[in-house]
């Protein structure tokens, strides 16, 4: 489960999101299976099908530098409620994580809902081969 350490890192690194047009700030917080820490936070474009959020930002980081299985995400917004991921953000998590990665979700009060990615998008699209 998700330490203190790390929602306390997806609070700050969301300090560090590109946010000009929603004002809408996210932290990510993402742990390898072998206990490595990517972060990422939201990144916006005037051509908004081209922003990308905290997510995908940690997944593509840590992929870029050569993991690809993951067994935790922390992510952090500026809500009431704790936010959940978009559907592309948990397609691009069912690519890299396991049905029983857990998924921790932070509002601004760091008030958490902790699910597993299978319980955040049941049924999910998954290669078959």
């Amino acid at each position: 489960m998700a330490t203190t350490e790390m929602i306390d890192l997806a609070i700050e690194v969301s300090k560090k999101a590109y946010v000009p047009y929603s004002h809408f700030p996210i932290g990510a917080v993402l742990l390898t299976k072998d206990g490595k820490i990517f972060t990422g936070v939201n990144v916006e474009n005037a051509s908004f099908g081209l922003t990308n959020c905290g997510e995908r930002t940690a997944i593509f980081k840590a992929v870029s530098e050569g993991y690809q299985s993951f067994s935790e995400l922390v992510v952090y917004g500026e809500t009431e409620e704790p936010v959940s991921p978009c559907g592309a953000c948990r397609q691009v998590m069912t690519e890299f994580m396991a049905p029983d990665a857990l998924i921790t979700l932070v509002a601004k009060d760091k008030s958490t809902k902790v699910m597993t990615l299978e319980e955040l998008l049941p049924y999910s699209f998954r290669d078959l081969d």
